[in-house]
């Protein structure tokens, strides 16, 4: 699931916990920690959101290539 590890590294790039994270993408930390246990995927307004504040491409969030 190419979107955890995506997300993880987002966060450790930033230092962002996952509340910190979830307060960015309007979204509680309930959420982001199911992303990260593979439970959920983000929705269309959150990898809007991922793009938009942290220039990361929903191909590259999903793991789809060119």
């Amino acid at each position: 699931m190419k979107y955890i590890e995506v997300i993880k590294e987002l966060m450790l790039e930033k230092k962002l916990s996952q509340q910190a994270l979830a307060n960015v993408l309007g979204v509680n930390q309930t959420t982001v920690s199911q992303w990260l246990l593979g439970r959920k995927k983000p929705g269309y307004d959150s990898i809007q959101l991922l793009y938009e504040k942290f220039n990361i491409e929903p191909n590259t969030l999903f793991g789809i290539d060119d």
